[in-house]
């Protein structure tokens, strides 16, 4: 059995679909979307659709979550985040699933799932943790805190951790266990565009783990943000649409500059940070 894991997609529907060719050309028989299917890019109805009509199993990612709770005005996200225009990005995304019927699909996702094969060592996929969406998991996820994780219910433990939200792949051996992480799909944060994400072989010996990097024309997905008005909401389209360029984390350290300095997310304050960061720009 060879299983295909993916996860944040973002809207991307060119590499997804590139993806979706290269684990059919692999023989993957299972399909998994480790969450983040939507937002960021301009194709969230696209590609919600594309693997509804497949034999797909789902699990929550944090973006999955958020157009729901930004469409519902939840108070589990901080009030004055509706009223600015950062945000001009996600309320596009949830009026377009909106739209298309789509928004409230990702409700009966669960946060994780467990795999058992017989004779394998149990597997589990989160998009973050089993704990939360948003918590990394990685080789540089603290030892104490991997081996809580690894931890299976009622003794034992997972042979394999399996998570994304970094946007970069991971293969790295913990106590036993086998911490992966699928990589982006969408928008990779390694400097290289090719959409990522990992192949799963059951096989007598074990899992079998093969991280995949698939080439593909961004050029129509960066069309896209233009003509279909992502880019005409504001800085945060054009943060979404610079990460595809120089397949680089730019939203989560310009977020996190703009924090401790105080200082809201403007035009301005993104020009500052680029200029403190020339080696993001894009070219």
């Amino acid at each position: 059995m060879r299983i295909a894991v993916l996860a944040d997609i973002h809207g991307n529907a060119d590499a997804l679909d590139a993806v979706l060719r290269d684990a059919h050309d692999q023989g993957a028989g299972r399909l998994i979307v480790n969450g983040d299917v939507v937002n960021r890019g301009p194709d969230s109805v696209q590609v919600m659709q594309t693997l509804l009509d497949r034999d797909v199993t789902f699990t929550l990612g944090n973006h999955d979550d958020l157009l729901r709770l930004w469409h519902a005005r939840s108070d589990v996200l901080p009030a004055d985040w509706y009223a600015d225009p950062f945000w001009g990005a996600t309320a596009w995304s949830a009026q377009e699933l909106d739209r298309a019927g789509l928004l409230h699909v990702p409700a009966d996702w669960p946060m994780t799932l467990d795999l058992h094969e017989s004779g394998l060592p149990p597997v589990q996929i989160a998009h973050g943790t089993r704990d939360h969406y948003r918590e990394s998991l990685s080789d540089r996820t603290d030892p104490a805190r991997l081996d809580q994780l690894a931890a299976a219910p009622g003794g034992g433990r997972y042979g394999l951790l399996i998570g994304s939200h970094i946007h970069r792949p991971v293969q790295h051996e913990h106590a036993g266990t086998l911490v992966l992480n699928t990589g982006a799909v969408g928008s990779p944060a390694t400097g290289d565009p090719r959409a990522q994400y990992l192949l799963l072989d059951a096989q007598p010996g074990g899992w079998q783990v093969t991280l995949r990097a698939v080439p593909y024309d961004r050029s129509g997905v960066l069309r896209r943000f233009q003509t279909s008005g992502l880019l005409n909401t504001g800085l945060s389209a054009r943060i979404f649409r610079d990460e595809i360029i120089t397949a680089r984390s730019l939203y989560t350290p310009y977020w996190s500059w703009t924090e401790h300095q105080g200082i809201a997310r403007t035009d301005a304050s993104w020009t500052d940070f680029l200029r403190r960061h020339p080696d993001l720009q894009p070219a």
